[in-house]
């Protein structure tokens, strides 16, 4: 971030720091762990595929982080706002795929319609 901003990256953390209150890493790390609370409690999938999914590298590191912040571990967390029906685990991961056009994530075809259908 600095980089783009073309600051060095301890002005670009004071400015950061100035701007919002709390440094660039715990910014990030905030916005992950509320990204993963979305996904605890409406997608189908295991604790390490968030952890992952949200750009953690460590299971371990993404437990003690969310405990910290939230007050209960990422279990616990999905086990207390249990509720509505979970999204599809392939669903989500295919939606954050990176790389694809979302109309070829939505199965849409981007053509416009008019792709002839080859046939035996």
């Amino acid at each position: 971030m600095a980089q783009a901003a073309h600051l060095s990256k301890f002005h670009f953390a004071r400015a950061f720091t100035k701007a919002y209150g709390e440094t660039p890493r715990t910014y990030l790390t905030r916005r992950r762990i509320e990204r993963a609370k979305d996904l605890l409690r409406a997608a189908n999938l295991t604790v390490t595929e968030i952890c992952f999914l949200v750009g953690f590298e460590s299971v371990g590191s993404f437990s003690s982080r969310f405990r910290d912040l939230v007050g209960m571990s990422p279990t616990e967390y999905r086990s207390a706002s249990a509720g509505a029906p979970p999204i599809p685990g392939c669903f989500v991961l295919m939606w954050t795929r990176p790389g694809l056009a979302r109309g070829q994530q939505s199965g849409r075809s981007t053509d416009g319609g008019g792709g002839v259908a080859s046939g035996p």
